[in-house]
């Protein structure tokens, strides 16, 4: 290894070792000179750039760079290397040969650069570049303190000498001092610009009133202000006890929530106090877990609290990563101040939030209800009219809104000009039941209640009419309502629907059927036969009107529903879907509710088809119910009850699997052909009511299953036989696997046709 040689004192004005006097005063003109070049010229990259040109020059090297230190980083870093001027290098100041001559304040020659162990080779190996031999300065000022460290590669003629040395010591120190000086002034400038655009940061975040926005707005400036890869704002929730906060921006943002003790920012909110961590990895309090599930590598985290004007925590603010180094005192003073202003921001935003969040509540609300809802001014002018409102009166918010009320109602509505005048004096509300508004020409039954109202302080500020139209919709909603959900039915009123034509329509048709309710019933009697039913019912019919379906009929123990029939959706076989998993999971509930009464639990099959029907008003001129006719309906009912021979709960067809648009655990159950039928029809399990619990080791089980299934399909009885005895030994509840091991012995003990493709031919009805 070649031994470096070092000096602890520089060389006097590095003139030692100059014996001629006409070297020495040309040395002396060269540092002259150097003195009045870099004393003009008025940035630092300048004089760091002409500084590294003049010592290359002098020492005859190929290369030079000149490093200062940062005292808040503790880096040495550089702007300038000769010819490969790309960014700025940083280095710890006790790193490599410039950190050894930094920190001992000595300068060094290393004629053999790769066996000097101080050498790191890393920058060779990045650049290409190979460095022979070296020689490093400090960067001394006139009170003796190391600023810098000035570094020279490659003499291009034989080797750096001690006169080298002491050049290079004598050029950085006629330099110390403008280097110095304008160190500091660039810090100044760089405070000051900084000051002035977090100003202007905190003045356009200040600015913003949308919850949303802001909190990009902040995660953006703070992520800018600090120079990080990344910055979160995390605001607490007081009902959940949660830090949530939104990450993306628009349709593509999303939500996280975690409880409010738990991370970082957990620990910053619950404490109050800030967290700055170096070296993320080496902290104990770091949880690696997301970066793994990202693939994100989180170097240095810094964390502060937002605390508002009460001195209470709303939440916390992190930032990850600062590009070029750590975070300082600086960034977590400059993150904190931030976050003091932006408290405001925030609590004004939350607030604006919450009254917009209400406004459109309250507004949502009026333009849902089926009741017109008209208020009035002090003056007697209508100043606001829901949807509701405009289709009772018949008119449009430019003929009704700012008109007075006595010249909008005619005088055939005098009765109700004389409910308001009423109001207006006595301030009790008035009601009239079942009388007639003239609406433009037209005259409808109503319910009408007029209404003071009043503000916090009970200054009377106007009048509320609330009018129910019970005219011929309403009644014809009262029968609608035996087949439907409400909701649905005004759907169809309002769509201008008649029940009273038939219709041929794709429905998703849904039968249910309670399992060995024969047994059932002679146990229960008479009366507790009707009492289950109406509870089962209640509870099914509930499931299916929330989706939207109609019921068709009951039969027996049985019901049969539609989806699609007299109101068409997009994802109405979802909606049978929904509604069938719904009404496993409600029957769970009531079973337990039954077995803690003592009573015996039961159980049920459902059946879903979707297909072309005619649906329509069926039956006696005295007597007709609204229902469904067609093989989709019978195909519908097969499922069901093929539901016992898979023992399964849920069976849907192909034709229903092949619309689904949402995304469902399903298996493939078999292709059969149902009794009066020639077709093959494939058939699928719906398993997504199951839990762990209920279903030990499903994705094992399914992928035997599947495998075993293919194997069948193909003849290949034995191996199948082996994959459906193994799935049921990881779930002895999945009886369908029983059901194929013994296809699997019964078709290898009686071989079918060549022909054979797997179909199976259902029996029963």
């Amino acid at each position: 290894m070649g031994k470096a040689k070092g000096r602890k004192q520089p060389v006097i004005a590095g003139l030692e070792g100059i014996a001629n006097s006409e070297d020495r005063l040309r040395h002396l003109e060269m540092l002259l000179s150097i003195s009045q070049q870099v004393s003009v010229i008025e940035t630092l990259d300048e004089v760091l750039r002409v500084l590294v040109r003049l010592s290359v020059e002098q020492t005859g090297a190929e290369r030079g760079t000149l490093f200062l230190n940062d005292p808040q980083t503790d880096e040495l870093y550089s702007r300038v290397a000769l010819g490969n001027v790309s960014r700025e290098i940083r280095l710890l100041n006790t790193h490599g040969v410039a950190g050894y001559v930094y920190t001992h304040g000595e300068g060094v020659i290393i004629p053999d650069a790769y066996a000097d162990e101080r050498f790191d080779r890393t920058f060779d190996k990045q650049t290409g570049f190979r460095t022979r031999s070296m020689l490093a300065a400090p960067v001394r000022t006139a009170k003796g303190e190391v600023i810098g460290v000035m570094q020279m590669l490659n003499r291009k003629e034989g080797e750096f000498t001690e006169l080298d040395l002491g050049l290079l010591e004598a050029i950085t120190g006629q330099a110390a001092l403008t280097l110095q000086s304008h160190q500091q002034a660039e810090r100044l400038q760089r405070s000051r610009a900084q000051e002035l655009e977090f100003l202007d940061v905190v003045s356009d975040v200040a600015s913003e009133l949308e919850l949303g926005p802001l909190l990009q707005k902040i995660m953006g400036e703070a992520r800018r202000m600090l120079k990080a890869d990344r910055a979160t704002l995390f605001l607490h929730d007081d009902k959940t006890n949660e830090l949530w906060s939104e990450v993306g921006t628009g349709l593509n943002s999303t939500q996280i929530r975690f409880p409010d003790h738990l991370g970082i920012a957990g620990a910053v909110f619950i404490s109050g106090k800030s967290i700055s961590i170096p070296y993320a990895y080496a902290d104990l309090r770091f949880n690696p877990g997301f970066d793994k599930k990202t693939g994100y590598f989180t170097r240095s985290i810094l964390c502060v609290p937002v605390i508002n004007k009460q001195g209470k925590a709303i939440g916390a603010v992190q930032a990850l990563n600062k590009t070029g180094g750590i975070f300082t005192t600086e960034d977590e003073t400059r993150l904190r101040a931030f976050s003091a202003r932006i408290s405001l921001a925030l609590e004004n935003a939350k607030l604006f939030a919450d009254i917009q969040s209400m406004k459109n509540y309250n507004q949502s609300m009026l333009e849902s209800m089926s009741n017109g809802v008209i208020t009035l001014d002090e003056s007697g002018r209508i100043i606001t009219c829901n949807r509701a409102g405009f289709r009772i009166l018949g008119t449009g918010p430019q003929e009704t809104l700012g008109k007075g009320v006595a010249e909008f109602f005619t005088t055939q509505n005098n009765w109700l000009l004389e409910k308001i005048e009423r109001v207006e004096k006595t301030e009790a509300v008035e009601s009239a039941v079942d009388a007639e508004l003239a609406c433009q020409g037209e005259v409808r039954s109503v319910n009408a209640t007029v209404l003071p109202l009043f503000n916090m302080e009970h200054k009377r500020l106007g009048t509320m009419l609330m009018i129910e139209d019970i005219s011929s919709e309403k009644r014809m909603k009262s029968t609608m309502t035996r087949y439907m959900d409400p909701a649905l039915a005004d759907k169809l009123l309002a769509g201008g629907g008649n029940i009273d034509q038939g219709r041929n329509a794709v429905v998703t048709v849904l039968f249910a059927d309670i399992r060995n309710f024969t047994s059932l019933t002679e146990k229960l009697g008479a009366q507790g036969t009707v009492t289950l039913l109406n509870e089962y019912f209640e509870i099914m019919v509930e499931c299916i009107q929330r989706e939207g379906g109609m019921l068709d009929k009951f039969i027996g123990d049985a019901l049969m529903a539609g989806f699609g029939t007299l109101v068409a959706h997009e994802d109405d076989e979802d909606r049978g879907m929904r509604a069938a998993i719904d009404m496993i999971r409600e029957l769970e509930k009531f079973n337990r509710a039954r077995t803690e009464r003592g009573e015996k639990p039961i159980e049920i099959g459902i059946g879903l088809n979707t297909d072309r029907v005619v649906a329509g008003p069926i039956g006696s001129a005295r007597r007709q119910d609204y229902t469904m006719i067609g093989d989709g309906v019978n195909l519908a009912a097969r499922l069901e009850s093929a539901c016992k021979q898979y023992h399964a709960r849920i069976l849907i067809s192909e034709f229903t699997m092949r619309k689904l648009h949402g995304k469902y655990r399903l298996r493939d159950i078999d292709k059969v052909v149902v009794k009066g039928k020639s077709e093959p029809v494939g058939v699928y399990e719906v398993l997504d009511y199951h839990t762990a619990e209920t279903f030990p080791n499903m994705e094992a089980v399914l992928e035997m299953f599947g495998r075993g299934l293919t194997l069948y399909r193909r003849g290949d009885w034995d191996r199948a036989l082996q994959l459906f005895e193994a799935a049921y030994e990881l779930n002895k509840e999945d009886r369908i696997c029983l059901v194929y091991a013994e296809r699997c012995r019964k078709l290898k003990a009686e071989p079918p046709r060549e022909d054979w493709t797997g179909v199976w031919v259902l029996g029963e009805k």
